[in-house]
């Protein structure tokens, strides 16, 4: 037994093994210790989080230089067992290689980054976290309308950036363009309404319109496409039961709520100070005609 210790003992494997395990617990400690103290010192909450995400990357890359120090004198002797290993274990986890390959599109290649809105795996939300497997998202929508945060943090797989379409709420352009539509009523003052809404979106919403613009014109030049306008529109449809004026105009994407109710607010308020010249339009059921009405008394037609 005691041959036996004092061979395993002075085994240079089993050495390697234990400098392998010290060093990693070192680096692990290190990068933790590093993490905490950015927690310290680095009030800013995105400055913050790249620093941690920094040191996080920088542990594993020192991880792998340390293992392969160690070990690269033994690392001749089982190539072609790598090989053959490797082959198995890259059959087995191709869903993790393939989120590794997520990953490193998403850092390089731009499809989002923390902070943006995003539509991931079919999940709709804000991007909290960006791990070397899984997105972390603030999950928006679902039982909640209004594009408002439902409480979930979701995590998704990075491999779905090559499976589905990413969308993106808030990359190169972080405005969208959003709609209302206000009824109004025939007999209405039509011209008026029309007035009334552009005045509102003029206020509520013309200072997003302004600052959109030097948005688009990057996009316009980034990509292959068309000028746009950005500016607030009101148009106008008739149909058999009132008259659609419909207010298109840009917001920041994540206040959608908050201005449409802003804007529904202003232009009710406003109508009402028109003094009946405008009115807002209901569904209503005319019945034109009606058939001749016969009632039966004791046995006798009356």
């Amino acid at each position: 037994m005691e041959e036996f210790a004092r061979t395993w003992l002075v085994n240079p494997a089993v050495g390697k093994l234990v400098t392998a395990a010290i060093g990693i617990v070192a680096i692990v400690a290190l990068v933790r210790l590093a993490q905490r103290s950015m927690g310290r010192y680095i009030r800013n909450t995105e400055s913050r989080y790249r620093a941690r995400k920094a040191a996080s990357i920088l542990g594993y890359l020192s991880a792998f230089l340390f293992l392969g120090a160690v070990f690269s004198d033994k690392l001749g002797q089982f190539t072609v067992a790598f090989g053959v290993a490797g082959a198995g274990i890259a059959f087995a986890l191709q869903e993790v290689i393939a989120s590794v390959a997520g990953w490193l599109a998403v850092s390089f290649g731009g499809f989002y980054d923390t902070g943006d809105r995003i539509q991931l795996g079919g999940i709709r939300g804000d991007v909290i976290d960006i791990g070397i497997l899984r997105t972390t998202l603030m999950e928006c929508g679902q039982w909640v309308n209004g594009d408002l945060y439902n409480g979930r943090i979701v995590r998704v797989a990075n491999s779905f950036v090559f499976k589905e379409p990413v969308v993106n709420y808030s990359a190169s352009f972080p405005f969208l363009w959003d709609e209302i539509m206000v009824p109004v009523k025939y007999g209405s003052d039509y011209r008026m309404a029309r007035e009334i809404i552009g005045r509102v979106a003029e206020e509520v919403v013309g200072d997003y319109g302004r600052g959109a613009k030097e948005a688009w014109k990057g996009v316009v030049a980034k990509y292959m496409i068309d000028d746009a306008r950005v500016d607030p529109a009101v148009t106008l449809v008739a149909n058999e039961n009132w008259i659609e004026l419909t207010l298109r105009y840009i917001v920041d994407y994540k206040l959608r709520r908050a201005t449409k109710d802003r804007l529904f607010t202003r232009i009710l308020e406003e109508i009402d100070q028109s003094g009946n010249r405008v009115g807002i339009a209901a569904a209503t059921l005319n019945i034109e005609k009606m058939p001749p009405l016969t009632v039966t008394v004791g046995g006798q037609a009356g």
